[in-house]
Parts: C-alpha cells; sequence; structure tokens
C-alpha cells in the first residue's frame, strides 16, 4: 500500500553541477612485493589530482576490490567530501570494465579515465578543456605529450591533416625536453639527449596540440562512450589489448582527434614515489593558494561521433598511414 506521492515526482528537471568528470580505479590487493609502495604513489596521486581541479570538475574512485588500508582511506576521503563518488566492487571486475562503467553512467560532457599511477600539474584540467572548447571534432587530449605517439590511434587526425581542416607543423619544444624525458624512463624507454628535437604540432583557430597519445591518461568526449565503445565486456583484468580496444581505437573510430597538451601537465609515476614527485605537488598546492581557479565555457563542444564499420575504417586507416610515411616521415627525428 502507497501513502500519498512521492515527492521527487513534483521536483524540478536536476541541473548539471559539473562539465568534468575525472575517474579513477584502484586496485591494490595488498602492500607487499609490487604492491609495497603503490599505497603511497595513489595517495599522491589522488591528492594532487584534488588540489588541480576547480569546482566544474567532480572525482569518482572505483575501488576495484583493494585491500582494507586502501578501502578504509577512501572511506575516510569520501566521508571528508575530498571525492564526489566512490564506488566498491567485492572483486576485481577488471580495470577496462571498471572504468568503462563508471564513465557510461557519468553525465558530464568530459569524462578523464586515468590510471593510480598519474601525478597531477596544476593547469591540466584547463588545458585539456581549452582544447576541447577550440578545436572541432576533438575526441581525446591527454595532459601527457609523447613526441612520437603520432601514428597510434591517430587515423581520423591524421585524415583532418589531409583535408586541410587543421594544420600540422614540425617544431622543437624546449619546455617538454625534463618532463618527457621523465615519461620516457618510467616506461623503461630509451630516454632523448637532443632538446631540440621537433613535436608534431597540431593547430586550429589559434590552439596548438600535439598530435596523438599515450593512454595512461586522457580525456574523452562523452559521446564516445555511448557510441563506438564496446558494448560487450572486456572480462579482463588488465592489458591484453583491453585499453587499445576500449579507449584508443573507440576515439579513433569515432572520428575524433586524438590529441595532448602542448605542454606537459602530468607524470606517470610507476609503483614508487620520487623526491621530485613530492616537489610537484608541494608546487600545485603553492598555485593553488596564490591564483584563482579559472573555468573554461565547453557549452558548445563542436564533435558528432561517427558510425562506420570497422572494416571500412581499418582499410582507411591503411591509406591514410601510408600517406602519412610518404609525406611526413622525414620531419620529425
Amino acid at each position: 500500500m502507497r501513502i500519498g506521492m512521492n515527492p521527487q515526482k513534483q521536483s524540478k528537471k536536476i541541473d548539471l553541477k559539473y562539465q568534468h568528470r575525472l575517474i579513477i580505479v584502484v586496485f591494490i590487493p595488498n602492500l607487499e612485493g609490487y604492491y609495497q609502495n603503490v599505497f603511497e604513489v595513489f595517495k599522491l596521486c589522488l591528492e594532487s589530482a584534488i588540489t588541480t581541479v576547480n569546482d566544474k570538475c567532480a572525482i569518482t574512485i572505483v575501488n576495484n576490490a583493494s585491500c582494507e588500508e586502501t578501502t578504509n582511506y577512501l572511506n575516510e576521503s569520501f566521508k571528508k567530501g575530498k571525492i564526489d563518488t566512490l564506488i566498491h566492487h567485492k572483486e576485481n571486475i577488471g580495470k577496462m570494465d571498471a572504468l568503462i562503467g563508471a564513465a557510461k553512467g557519468s553525465r558530464e560532457p568530459l569524462i578523464t579515465l586515468s590510471d593510480v599511477d598519474i601525478l597531477f600539474k596544476y593547469g591540466w584540467q584547463n588545458e585539456i578543456e581549452n582544447i576541447f572548447a577550440s578545436m572541432k571534432n576533438v575526441g581525446s587530449v591527454s595532459p601527457i605529450p609523447v613526441r612520437k605517439s603520432m601514428r597510434y590511434g591517430t587515423t581520423s587526425t591524421l585524415q583532418k591533416v589531409f583535408t586541410g581542416k587543421v594544420k600540422l607543423t614540425f617544431e622543437s619544444i624546449k619546455a617538454n625536453f625534463d618532463d618527457h624525458n621523465k615519461y620516457l624512463k618510467s616506461i623503461n624507454w630509451e630516454i632523448e639527449n637532443e632538446e631540440n628535437l621537433k613535436w608534431p604540432i597540431i593547430s586550429q583557430n589559434g590552439v596548438k596540440a600535439i598530435l596523438g597519445s599515450g593512454h595512461q591518461i586522457m580525456t574523452l568526449n562523452r559521446l564516445i562512450f555511448h557510441n563506438t565503445v564496446p558494448i560487450e565486456p572486456s572480462l579482463t583484468l588488465v592489458g591484453n589489448n583491453s585499453e587499445f580496444l576500449y579507449c584508443d581505437e573507440p576515439v579513433d573510430i569515432s572520428g575524433g582527434m586524438r590529441l595532448a597538451t602542448y605542454n606537459n601537465f602530468a607524470f606517470h609515476m610507476g609503483n614508487k614515489v620520487e623526491n621530485w614527485m613530492i616537489e610537484i605537488q608541494e608546487e600545485n598546492i603553492k598555485k593553488r593558494e596564490n591564483n584563482k581557479f579559472k573555468s573554461v565555457d565547453i557549452s558548445k563542444l563542436i564533435f558528432k561521433p561517427k558510425r562506420q564499420s570497422k572494416k571500412q575504417f581499418l582499410l582507411k586507416q591503411r591509406i591514410i598511414i601510408k600517406f602519412f610515411n610518404l609525406f611526413y616521415s622525414h620531419k620529425i627525428n
């Protein structure tokens, strides 16, 4: 028996409070071996995120069956209001299924997917949002530019270069030299010794971005999760091409550009905190105290995901990459 009417039915439509959501999946099963220092890495990751986002960005943490110490820390952070949403899984459902599930349940137009070992740098949110707001048909933006990622998941971006919708140039960016080497070192790649090496630059409407990106952290237009991300679950704990199939390829198939910020605004820490990482967070805190957060207007994002068969896309990909190698490969060293 029901008495009276549910008052929520008489409420007005819910206002969307945020325009950007940051999602981090955490799996720390214990504090031993490989995971011995990961808890400290994650705490620095979360604190740097909290310090560097403005009031238009909400944080979601997905606890993918972590140990008691991690779970208690997350519960306490949620109670203190440091994070907006906390999702607990009793069992590890896999990295991509946890990320995509949280993303598809989010309402914000921009959604950032981040690994647990990312150190955020003050200004990352504004830099990313400015690229989305200033350029047409942006699918994803990472705050970590990678100099030699211009062929990875960038078919749709290169197509826009060939059709004249965006401009591609190559120039050295000395300011990226040290930060880029930190990234290369973190993933056990050979570091670079020449600061004048050329970067692939995409330009449109007076804004510059780097062509391509990795996938440790990337911001996607929400529409991609509901148009080109596979419907079927990944059912993969981690790796096994799951990041490519559920993040990288969907951005490319959607027709959206895959970009990174012109300068570096985040770091990949790995599984151990180093002194320079703590110094960056201290600098984040100083900048937050001394600067007023600005908000970027993203209400007029121009992006409509394409619907194309994978077979058709792969054929186009082979042709575009062939032409790119022919005309542009010699321009980057």
